[in-house]
């Protein structure tokens, strides 16, 4: 019954986009051509972006360019993406914590890809293309933490806006220096630390390039705590077990919950519920359904 459900469903465009795995922003409709900006990216190398799966689902991706603090040249913009797109065919995953190598998170972008792109056209071409990277992203059916060690800076700081949750430790800070290099957050981050932190927090934090340290992003709801630890293995070891509360459980029903809320985030009320429903379909009388019925029913004996 749940499948015919689920096939009479009527749902909007945008609810099918959430839907659909790998689908972007932007395409040629928008005069976005991301084969184009991909050849223009290859041409400044640097550093990588790595992934890790763990057998209990949680996944470590470290952003690596040491030299540089982390930033992102050209070809870790790709790796990003390609590292985005095998997370979204990892079935068995349940979290993800986003670092950044030798304790400290990420300075943004690198310069030398920034100069080099020095037309409007070109910066929202790069803008498209990373927005379309952190939104698949975001829309992972993984619940996702930033461990922030050291500088999240510039890009670095939007990164972390991607993730569900941000956890720092004691020395680092949070700083979107925007208005600093004269423009304004473009991988999406302004859009989404709106919705973490409220439009007159942002305004502030945004316009003041305020640095947020670990108490005062506490404080203003932008982290969800600070951790213990400023050693780089030490936190990571707190960040694992923090993230484990949360998904501890079979994977189907995990990547159902962050789907959902996903839905009610970015749909309008009436399609949310539909997909809510739709969503349902996939997990109830499975496996972990049946089981957990199973349990309940011989403690009530």
């Amino acid at each position: 019954m749940a499948s015919s459900l689920l096939k009479t469903s009527s749902l909007s465009v945008r609810t099918k986009l959430l839907h659909q795995t790998g689908v972007s922003l932007y395409n040629t409709s928008h005069g976005f051509h991301e084969e184009e900006v991909k050849r223009k990216l290859q041409e400044f190398p640097g550093g990588s972006v790595d992934l890790q799966k763990e057998d209990n689902g949680i996944g470590i991706l470290t952003l690596n360019n040491p030299s540089k603090m982390n930033a992102f040249s050209g070809v870790m913009m790709l790796q990003l993406l390609e590292k985005v797109i095998e997370l979204e065919n990892w079935t068995e995953g349940k979290g993800l914590i986003v670092r950044g190598a030798n304790n400290t998170f990420s300075s943004g972008s690198d310069l030398n890809a920034v100069k080099a792109l020095g037309t409007p056209e070109e910066g929202i071409a790069l803008s498209m293309f990373m927005q379309n990277t952190l939104t698949r992203f975001m829309r992972l059916p993984l619940i996702s933490v930033a461990l922030v060690q050291g500088r999240a800076l510039g890009g670095g700081a939007e990164v972390t806006t991607a993730c569900d949750f941000r956890l720092m430790t004691p020395e680092s800070e949070i700083r979107f220096v925007h208005k600093e290099m004269g423009i304004i957050p473009s991988w999406g981050g302004a859009t989404r630390l709106v919705q973490i932190i409220g439009s007159r927090q942002a305004l502030k934090v945004l316009s003041g390039a305020l640095k947020l340290d670990s108490e005062k992003a506490l404080n203003i709801g932008m982290i969800e705590e600070v951790l213990q630890s400023s050693d780089e293995i030490k936190s990571l070891e707190e960040a694992q077990g923090w993230l484990k509360q949360f998904i501890n459980g079979p994977p189907e029903v995990i990547r159902a919950l962050k789907k959902s809320v996903c839905s009610g985030k970015e749909l309008c009320l009436e399609e949310a519920l539909q997909n809510e429903r739709d969503l349902l379909g996939t997990v109830w009388g499975g496996t972990a359904n049946l089981e957990a019925i199973a349990r309940k029913g011989k403690f009530n004996k």
